[in-house]
């Protein structure tokens, strides 16, 4: 199929994973993850995806991870998770930290916030692949943070839950670096349709 048939407005959403302040932002709780982001100018990158995404009319869908205050109901069954719960800064509901970066240009009333409180993919609980197919669309963008983790997991059940996926390659990031492109080449490229920010944004723009 054609990229440009692929990604249209009317059957398209773009889903950025994590890119919000307490995970890439300043005061992050994960150190390497937003030094990663800082170095690639990953969020200013996204933010004029996302900007492109609008004028196109194409929804753009703020995956995000909260826990409550007192954890309750969060994941303990990994390291990460455990990590998580000693970090910092911690992502409560209702803190800045859980709040999209201001590189994305969040609009409200215009994009989507979805939360999720456990689990390792955006779709985990969210309900985010039902209200996608409640709405007609037939493909998802996915970028965001991070290759190592919530990216491959959220493609994988979205594409189980039968969208079609596409992957910028300059979308997102993993640590160390170079993992990421081994992610892209020999995992996500048999799953997914792998593009890049500029050829998605030029078909937004030209839809």
């Amino acid at each position: 199929m054609d990229l440009q048939e692929l990604v249209g407005p009317a059957h398209t959403a773009l889903c950025i994973v994590e890119c919000q302040n307490g995970v890439v932002g300043p005061e992050s709780s994960m150190a390497a993850v937003a030094d990663a982001v800082a170095k690639a100018g990953l969020l200013s990158r996204l933010g004029g995806l996302a900007a492109a995404a609008r004028t196109a009319g194409v929804k753009v869908v703020h995956a995000t991870f909260h826990s409550r205050a007192d954890q309750w109901g969060g994941n303990r069954n990994s390291r990460l998770f455990a990590a998580a719960r000693r970090a910092d800064v911690q992502q409560v509901v209702g803190t800045p930290a859980v709040d999209p970066t201001p590189e994305l240009g969040y609009e409200p009333g215009v994009d989507v916030v979805l939360p999720r409180f456990h689990g390792l993919s955006a779709d985990s609980g969210s309900g985010l692949s039902a209200m996608l197919h409640n709405e007609g669309i037939t493909t998802v963008v996915v970028a965001g943070v991070t290759l190592n983790v919530a990216i491959p997991n959220t493609v994988f059940d979205l594409v189980n839950a039968g969208f079609q996926v596409v992957v910028p390659t300059d979308g997102s990031v993993a640590t160390p670096v170079a993992y990421g492109d081994q992610v892209l080449a020999h995992t996500l490229a048999y799953v997914a349709t792998l593009s890049d920010v500029t050829t998605l944004t030029e078909a937004w723009l030209q839809a």
